[in-house]
C-alpha cells in the first residue's frame, strides 16, 4: 500500500511533517477535580481528576509523596467494526502504567504526602495515536485541578513507511506494520518521560523520526497553553475581574 503519493500526500490528505487537527476543553465532567477532552484528528479522549485526597487503601499510603493512580480504558463503541479491548486486559494494563509513569514524571507529588491522585482516561474513538492523546488529556485535567506541576507533558508519535518519516499517524498507518515512535516530553525542562518504539530503525533514522516527533510534542504544548490560557482569561471574565 502507498502511504505517501507522488505528491508527497498521505492518504487523508497531510503531508509527512503535518499533523492532525487538534481540538481540546477543559472542565467537561462537572464533579471532577479537574478534566479535560482531546482529540488528534478523529481519536477522541477524555480524562478525568479526583484528588489530592485521603489515600483510600492506608498500606498504600506513603509519607513523602503522593500516591499517583491511572486507569486506562477504551469505550465499547470507540473502535467501530476492529476488535474490542476487553477492560482490563494486557494491553490496558501495560498503557495504564505508560500514563502514570509519564504523568508522575510532571507531577510535584513531594508537595502533597499522605495523598492520592487517580487519573483516569477513557478513549471514545480511536484513530491511532490513543496513547499520546490520552496523556495530553490528562495533562489538561490535571492543570484544571489545580495539580502542582514541573512542567505540562505533552505527547506525540511519529513513524517511518514508505521510507518516509510520517507526523502522527492515524490507524491505518499505525497499524501498516512500520516503526512507530511515541515521545513524551516536559517541553520547558527540555525532558524525555517517555519514549517507546514498536519496530527497529537503523539510529540515523531512528534520531530523525524521534526529532519528528519531538517537535509534535512542542507543537501539542503550544496548542494546550493557548487552552489554558482563554480558560483563565474566560474565568476572569465570569468573575468580573
Amino acid at each position: 500500500m502507498e502511504f505517501v503519493n507522488p505528491e508527497g500526500l498521505r492518504l487523508d490528505g497531510r503531508r509527512p511533517m503535518e499533523m492532525r487537527q487538534l481540538r481540546a476543553e477543559i472542565g467537561v465532567v462537572s464533579r471532577a477535580d479537574g478534566s479535560a477532552s482531546f482529540e488528534m484528528g478523529n481519536t477522541k479522549v477524555i480524562a478525568a481528576v479526583y484528588g489530592p485526597r485521603e489515600v483510600q487503601n492506608r498500606s498504600q499510603q506513603m509519607n513523602d509523596q503522593a500516591l499517583v493512580r491511572c486507569e486506562y480504558s477504551m469505550a465499547n463503541f470507540s473502535t467501530g467494526d476492529r476488535r474490542r479491548k476487553t477492560k482490563g486486559d494486557r494491553r490496558s494494563t501495560e498503557i495504564s502504567l505508560v500514563i502514570r509513569q509519564t504523568m508522575e514524571a510532571c507531577i510535584l507529588t513531594n508537595l502533597m504526602p499522605r495523598s492520592q491522585i487517580d487519573i483516569y482516561v477513557q478513549v471514545l474513538q480511536a484513530d491511532g495515536g490513543t496513547r499520546s492523546a490520552c496523556i495530553n488529556a490528562a495533562t489538561l485535567a490535571l492543570a484544571d485541578a489545580g495539580i502542582p506541576m514541573r512542567d505540562l507533558v505533552t505527547s506525540c508519535s511519529a513513524g517511518y513507511l514508505n521510507s518516509t518519516p510520517l507526523l502522527d499517524l492515524n490507524y491505518l498507518e499505525d497499524s501498516a506494520g512500520g516503526a512507530d515512535v511515541t515521545v513524551g516530553i516536559l517541553p520547558k525542562l527540555d525532558r524525555v518521560t517517555l519514549l517507546q518504539m514498536d519496530a527497529k530503525l537503523p539510529m540515523d533514522i531512528f534520531e530523525n523520526v524521534m526529532q519528528l516527533a519531538v517537535e509534535g510534542c512542542k507543537a501539542v504544548d503550544s496548542y494546550i497553553r493557548e487552552i489554558l490560557l482563554e480558560n483563565t482569561k474566560t474565568l476572569e471574565i465570569h468573575r468580573g475581574v
